[in-house]
């Protein structure tokens, strides 16, 4: 005998408990299937573990430079074991936090691997053995996604490692490559080197953090290479050669191979959904590059089977997962939600310096035929950056000439993540330059940087 529900989700990351929560808010009976870490990735082996670490990175970088707020100290040591101790913590913390979440409204958990047996039925197994048998007319699939290999350069979890064993390090390596110069690989490069590891980054494209605003990923190569990272774009990784100790990496430039010899390779060049042993074979679900097609409302061909989250494609982020859950529960409860929108989501990157972006780039805004207007504005002519002892930066907004919309935005320095989110509730209310130039930014704060970008954009900018 199966056990019913009105609603199965498989998968406990950051899109699937949120469609449970968000599910059992609805008063519908909720069951999630999740073999590993309620949280998923994200919680357990991206995100926030990840913050933790660069926040010891961080911490780290304010000692290097103590003489400059009038301080001194010795013998400062890195405790690597208790860095990487206080991440798994943080994780472990909140981990047990969706537990709790999930328990309060009385959302159903079962601990293995699901799998679509057709007639909305689901089978949880776990270590080849049966768990139970579900039954729900609606299935959720937040199977997620995995690091993608690369033939030849295959993660070993020893000398070529993925984001799992960067995260938990046991010794600091001398040297590593990266592979990959996405969010990624730019937040592990930071963390290493701020803890003395030479660093070398390589990239197929050609630059760094492709996906945002050239400028903006020009100004923050030019802070990496400052610290003394080495990179390499328009590059490309043909072999990798171990040793004992060590791996040798050749990499071909402008039509000449260079060889770089390291203790460690990071492999940060992408991921595939999790569309493996689910049960897909025998639906309609349609699956294109790894990833599950879906309409606006996460269904997919197959009636009664939904995906959200990196399963379903792009952009990979946390939270889009998140609310592709609650728009996919909404629609499937019958309250005609607005269906999923990729043109407002913001994505940040945490290295040092940080970069956060909505919307589009320059190029992609001119690309798509507007008359643009582009405002700028550097931390060094911002009073809180400078006393902050973080005069590096840009905030830089692109208006459509004509409707003074706000096109797209982008940062890069100090604590942007968490400014962009102003530029994103803008976008959402669809709200013109005008009304942002009459908005009063406190002072002092780095966001006034915001204001000053806006202004500038139509030649009103008051300090610089």
């Amino acid at each position: 005998m199966a056990d019913n529900f009105d609603l199965i989700v498989v998968g406990g990351g950051p899109g699937g408990y949120v469609a449970a929560i968000r599910a059992a808010q609805l008063k519908m009976k909720v069951a999630v299937v999740e073999a590993k870490h309620l949280g998923g990735i994200c919680l357990n082996w991206g995100c926030i573990p990840t913050k933790a670490l660069l926040r010891s990175a961080e911490v780290k970088h304010m000692l290097d430079h103590l003489p400059e707020f009038g301080f001194s100290a010795e013998n400062v040591k890195v405790d690597l074991g208790k860095i990487v101790a206080r991440s798994r913590g943080v994780s472990k913390q909140l981990s047990g936090g969706i537990a709790h979440l999930l328990k309060k409204n009385k959302v159903t958990v079962y601990d293995g691997y699901g799998r679509l047996m057709g007639g909305g039925n689901l089978a949880v197994n776990r270590d080849g053995k049966p768990v139970a048998m579900l039954h729900a007319p609606h299935i959720i699939l937040a199977t997620g996604a995995r690091p993608r290999q690369i033939p030849g350069l295959e993660v070993d979890g020893k000398q070529i490692i993925s984001y799992f064993e960067a995260m938990v390090p046991e010794t600091l390596p001398k040297s590593l490559l990266i592979m990959g110069s996405g969010a990624i690989g730019v937040e592990f490069a930071s963390f290493y080197r701020a803890l003395g590891t030479e660093v070398t980054i390589v990239e197929m494209l050609d630059r760094i953090l492709p996906v945002e605003d050239a400028e903006i990923s020009g100004i923050a190569r030019k802070s990496f290479e400052k610290q003394g990272m080495k990179i390499l774009t328009s590059a490309v990784v043909k072999k990798a050669e171990k040793g004992p100790a060590s791996v040798k990496v050749t990499v071909e430039v402008g039509g000449k191979e260079q060889v770089f010899e390291v203790e460690k390779v990071i492999s940060a060049v992408g991921i595939v959904g999790n569309v493996e042993n689910i049960g897909l074979e025998d639906t309609k679900v349609k699956v294109e590059r790894t990833h599950v097609v879906v309409d606006g409302f996460g269904r997919t061909g197959e009636p009664g089977v939904y995906a959200i989250g990196d399963l379903a494609g792009p952009p990979w982020l946390a939270h889009k997962a998140s609310h592709e859950g609650v728009v996919c529960v909404e629609a499937i409860a019958g309250l005609n939600p607005h269906p999923f929108e990729t043109w407002n989501i913001p994505g940040c990157t945490y290295a040092r310096p940080q970069v956060a972006s909505v919307g589009l780039t320059e190029a992609k805004a001119k690309e798509a035929g507007h008359e643009i207007r582009v405002g700028r504005f550097p931390f060094i002519g911002n009073g809180k950056a400078i006393a902050l002892g973080e005069p590096e930066g840009l905030i830089k907004t692109i208006f459509d000439a004509k409707t003074g919309a706000l096109l797209g935005a982008h940062m890069v320095g100090a604590e942007v993540t968490e400014m962009i989110q102003g530029y994103v509730i803008a976008r959402q209310l669809e709200t013109t330059e005008e009304e942002l130039m009459h908005t009063i930014f406190p002072h002092p704060t780095i966001s006034e940087a915001m204001h000053e970008s806006v202004l500038d954009a139509y030649g009103r900018a008051i300090h610089f």
